[in-house]
């Protein structure tokens, strides 16, 4: 039954504020004002797209934390101490199969690596070697401690990552021991020394065979990785946007709302898959620029401390200047995804809408609409070009003035015999690498302005996904076997305007309640509260299961799939499997009026563009055909008879009277109050009276 009738009470003074405003929608600003984002922040919001899929987050461990951080520096650790033990194996092994080779070779090593494994003579002080390998036994016993957040196999990003880190250093060994095979090279081309000439080539061709497979091993690893990343990002985010209506609520307000998250499928496809493989292989090439210049530098170094001196400097102060036009392409690039993600949306709009705005005719409008969102993109791309050709002169104009600092350095110090010939093409290799990778940040600044953009997006994407599956509703909603509602106030999320007072009322199974009132009096707004999706802005409000209560839209919603699907949604489709049987299905149809879709379309698991096969009354139709298979024991229906005559429209709500479910209406047409035994008439002012 329907219980306290009669017209609604204010408990508060009308147009008063709303005791508690949900935060919806709009409303939950994460990062107002941001400005452009810098590198710290760039790694910061990286890194919380990163951890939870390295790290499973615990309850006490947050998603972002020391322990996260602390195990990058524990495998960067475990990783030289690996590559430590395998060069001083490989020295060993070298130097037991041809003693004298290495003093012949690399003169340093030998010395090196007995100072490395051997404390420093005078000093109380460890060695190095052992030391490493202490601190590398710590960092393994970091991974142990984290081995619950490593499960649910979090620990082969890890191991992939060791990998191509380990290959790093590997690769980069190969190559510093290539530039002193081609400064051999040289010096037995000019001394005409044949036999140092073949065995100085057979070794530079011993090490570029070395070579291939390490890399064609981390040309796998890195994409590999990558997909692993996307894979995960992509189901957590999209999970994520579909748990508590969250789809719903991030609904954008406006175009020109700076809250609003646009484009939520882009951010989960098209950024998730630029962040992972892009940010990826940005962080990986980054670390190798470290790596190569560290190695390459004491090349330089052992060969002239002025000429590293120079060209580190001059690499510095180029690297600082174009770094500041990193800001202004960031933003443009932030800017073009949005534009050329909405002038997308304005096509797929008009595609899906085609017939409506065929019978309008409103092509001149919609031209206009597209014109604008074009325009919008093509004037952003137009001014991030200009930016981009600056930085293109800076970047030509910064390796065209370093190419002779070598022979300004070296020429003086070969004229005095100070240096043999070979060192000039030593040092030009060494050189070219140590530039390239102290130019690693001008070469790539505008995948770095890129990727940061589509960062900041899916950052924002994420953040705004966790503020509103964390929100509190405002009124209180619990479940029970009947829909009850008591002392209710409704507002539309993030608005102050009342569209229903003090609103009591018990729907039991059996009852049949017709809402009516004028155009914009609150009909469509109360049924969004009883179905859930809006939250009272106070009072209480209990529902009965979500699969015990079925809401049917003016326009039904048609899920891609088969027809099968179509009858089944939201319920699985397969027969056996909690799913409809063809008998179910053609009793259903033929119920609603609608047996000749059967002939039409007689393989029910056919996949069809349904709402462009089906008229507006064949797809209402359907909707009562969901109805009657899944016999929910409530059923809130919004003008779900708009398109039907009114034979069928009497047809399918004399189906409805006979079951035992209760009714909730919202209709224009008086033909429906016989088959509803109550009406809530609403003024659009708060008030409310039921008869």
């Amino acid at each position: 039954m329907i219980a306290d009738p009669g017209s609604g009470s204010a408990r508060q003074p009308p147009g008063a504020a709303p005791r508690c405003v949900p935060l919806w929608c709009g409303s939950v600003a994460i990062h107002p004002g941001l400005p452009a984002i810098g590198a710290l922040r760039s790694l910061a919001a990286l890194g919380r797209l990163a951890t939870p899929f390295l790290l499973r987050p615990g309850r006490r461990s947050p998603a972002i934390g020391p322990s996260a951080l602390l195990l990058l520096p524990a495998l960067l650790l475990q990783v030289a101490a690996v590559a430590l033990l395998l060069l001083s194996a490989a020295a060993a092994l070298v130097l037991t199969l041809a003693p004298g080779s290495l003093d012949r070779l690399l003169p340093a090593l030998p010395h090196l690596l007995q100072a490395t494994w051997r404390p420093p003579a005078g000093l109380p002080l460890p060695a190095p070697g052992p030391l490493l390998l202490l601190a590398a036994g710590g960092g393994a016993l970091a991974f142990a401690q984290q081995r619950r957040r490593l499960a649910e196999g979090r620990w082969r990003p890890w191991l992939l990552l060791a990998v191509i880190l380990l290959l790093i250093v590997l690769i980069n060994a190969i190559n510093v021991v290539i530039s002193f095979l081609v400064r051999d090279v040289d010096n037995s081309l000019v001394a005409y020394d044949t036999a140092g000439f073949r065995r100085s080539l057979a070794l530079y061709a011993l090490c570029l065979v070395l070579a291939l497979p390490v890399r064609a091993v981390q040309r796998w690893a890195i994409p590999r990785l990558a997909l692993f990343w996307r894979a995960w990002l992509s189901r957590d985010l999209l999970h994520r946007w579909l748990k508590g209506r969250a789809f719903y609520r991030l609904d954008p307000v406006g175009d020109d709302d700076p809250a609003a998250i646009d484009n939520p499928d882009q951010r989960i496809s098209q950024d998730a898959d630029e962040v992972t493989g892009t940010s990826l292989s940005l962080s990986v090439e980054a670390l190798e620029a470290v790596i190569t210049c560290a190695g390459f530098a004491a090349v330089l170094w052992s060969i002239n401390a002025r000429l590293a001196l120079v060209l580190l400097g001059y690499a510095t102060v180029a690297t600082t200047l174009i770094a500041v036009a990193a800001r202004r392409l960031e933003r443009l690039n932030r800017d073009q995804l949005r534009l050329e993600a909405d002038f997308r949306y304005g096509l797929v709009h008009i595609r899906n809408n085609s017939e409506a705005i065929a019978f309008y005719r409103g092509e001149a409008q919609e031209a206009r609409e597209g014109q604008r969102r074009l325009g919008a993109a093509i004037g952003n791309a137009d001014r991030l070009i200009l930016w981009e050709a600056l930085v293109s002169v800076v970047q030509t104009s910064y390796g065209a003035f370093s190419d002779f600092l070598p022979w300004l350095v070296l020429a003086p110090l070969f004229f005095a015999h100070r240096v043999e010939f070979g060192v000039f093409g030593q040092a030009g290799l060494a050189y070219a690498q140590v530039l390239t990778s102290l130019s690693y940040v001008v070469d790539n600044i505008d995948r770095l302005a890129a990727i940061a953009a589509s960062i900041r997006r899916l950052d924002d994407f994420q953040a705004r996904l966790t503020a509103i599956t964390g929100l509190p509703s405002p009124g209180s909603v619990a479940t029970s076997a009947v829909l009850r509602v008591r002392h209710a106030d409704l507002r539309p999320p993030g608005s102050d305007r009342l569209l229903i007072r003090d609103l009591s009322l018990v729907i039991e199974p059996g009852v049949r309640l017709l809402v009516v009132g004028p155009s914009g009096c609150g009909k469509t707004s109360l049924l969004r509260l009883l179905s859930g999706l809006w939250p009272p802005s106070a009072g209480v409000v209990e529902r009965p299961p979500p699969g015990e209560m079925m809401f049917v839209p003016q326009k039904p919603y048609l899920p891609l799939g088969s027809l099968r699907q179509q009858l089944s949604y939201p319920r699985p489709a397969e027969p056996g499997c909690d799913g409809f049987s063809d008998t179910d299905l053609r009793r259903a149809l033929e119920a609603v009026q609608l047996p000749e879709l059967l002939h039409r379309y007689p393989n029910v698991d056919v996949r069809h563009d349904w709402p462009r096969v089906l008229s507006p009354g064949e797809q209402q139709r359907l909707a009562f055909a969901r109805i009657l298979l899944h016999a929910p024991r409530f059923v809130v229906l919004d003008e779900a008879t708009s398109a039907l005559d009114l034979a069928t429209e009497e047809a399918l709500y004399g189906a409805l009277v006979q079951t035992p479910a209760a009714l909730v209406s919202v209709a224009h047409r008086s033909t429906l109050r016989r088959f509803h035994g109550h009406v809530l008439e609403l003024d659009g002012s708060g008030g409310w009276h039921l008869s």
